[in-house]
């Protein structure tokens, strides 16, 4: 049987780590042996998972054909960890975003007959697998000619108790202030959009009679060809982003401003005192928020998932690593194919699958619709 090789055990290594001990043998790679070994004793892994202190010579030896290689390390670090994985006839999986980097790489790896899963998280994730229902959905409903076509796509991890600040940190507190630096572009009235500081196009949804705050985030537009939409779908809008609490626009008015100025010293500072205003503690419990919504010719669909974290996990963990567990599971059966893959890619009937899984860890959501 295969090895899974889980590489790094920060906050999004939840409990689909624990999920693949079940049916596998896993190591589980960290800065050190301690601090593996202190990983595995925290999720209730101790002799499930085997502790291993990451260093690339011992990766790539320990390595065999036909193992995958999970990178839960940044992104920056999933280039060369894909190529370890190639060289040593491995599969590899990771939940961020597919960079230009990976998505050559993926097809060197096709050419070794390999697996490489990106984009198989929350967000992007189960977004890509909320997406592609309703567009069965609506197709089914009115063919493949519609106009007045809208898809929104908003997720957030927020908290669920709401404080002054709409905000708590649970990651690098720099890193969340810089991020709003990243430009966005949508599509808006048919046309695209291209907006340099984000937040200043948010706008308000109402979900289930709960007011929330929603900004664009990164480029939406190639989605609209990886969600497969119908060339005779007449796009009005195509936008995916990020939900906060109502109030945020307001109570990070310091933050927008210091980072509008550039002045490094002055985010660093800002995102110190914050992180130690607003932390995230033991006694704090998260929430995720990812609703999609489509709507054309008078049909309209919409996926909601609301998740609260609990004293065994956060939200954000069970909601990045579970569909990942199940991609992984997936490739392990030989049901994926070889190159790249995403959530969402494989067809209805792993989509469905795939939103089962997640159902059955406790993860609950709902589709809507009507027309």
């Amino acid at each position: 049987m295969a090895d899974v090789h889980w590489i790094g055990a920060g906050m999004s290594s939840g409990s689909g780590l624990n999920s693949l001990c079940d049916t596998n043998r896993v190591l589980l790679w960290h800065r050190s042996t301690q601090r593996a070994e202190q990983a595995l004793a925290e999720r209730g892994l101790t002799g499930r998972a085997e502790p291993r202190a990451l260093d690339g010579d011992r990766l790539a030896a320990e390595i065999r054909p036909g193992d995958v290689v999970v990178s839960m390390l940044p992104a920056t670090e999933h280039p060369g960890l894909l190529r370890t994985a190639i060289a040593g006839g491995a599969h590899f999986a990771c939940t961020s975003y597919t960079s230009p980097e990976l998505a050559s790489l993926a097809e060197e790896a096709a050419g070794a007959g390999l697996t490489v899963l990106t984009e198989a998280g929350l967000d992007p994730g189960i977004d890509h697998l909320a997406a592609h229902v309703l567009r069965d959905r609506a197709r089914a409903a009115v063919g493949e000619s519609a106009t007045g076509v809208r898809l929104t796509s908003y997720c957030g991890g927020i908290p669920a108790e709401v404080n002054e600040f709409r905000y708590r940190f649970s990651w690098a507190p720099r890193g969340v202030l810089t991020a709003l630096l990243s430009p966005a572009s949508y599509l808006r009235d048919g046309q695209p959009v291209r907006v340099e500081r984000p937040w200043t196009a948010t706008s308000t949804v109402t979900i289930d009679g709960e007011p929330f705050e929603v900004y664009p985030n990164r480029d939406s537009l190639p989605f609209i060809r990886q969600y497969g939409l119908p060339e005779g779908w007449q796009l009005d809008e195509f936008v995916r982003g990020t939900l906060r609490h109502s109030g945020w626009l307001d109570a990070w008015a310091e933050v927008f401003e210091v980072v509008t100025t550039g002045d490094d010293t002055r985010i660093t500072e800002l995102a110190t005192r914050l992180a130690k205003e607003y932390p995230t503690t033991d006694t704090d419990r998260d929430r995720v928020v990812l609703v999609v919504a489509l709507e054309l010719d008078g049909w309209t669909g919409r996926f909601l998932l609301d998740v609260t974290g609990d004293e065994r996990e956060s939200a954000m963990a069970r909601c990045v690593s579970q569909p990942l567990a199940f991609g992984i599971g997936e490739l392990l059966a030989g049901r994926l194919p070889t190159g790249l893959v995403r959530a969402g890619d494989g067809g209805a009937e792993l989509t469905d699958r795939w939103l089962e899984h997640l159902t059955g860890q406790g993860l609950s959501w709902s589709i809507t619709q009507s027309g």
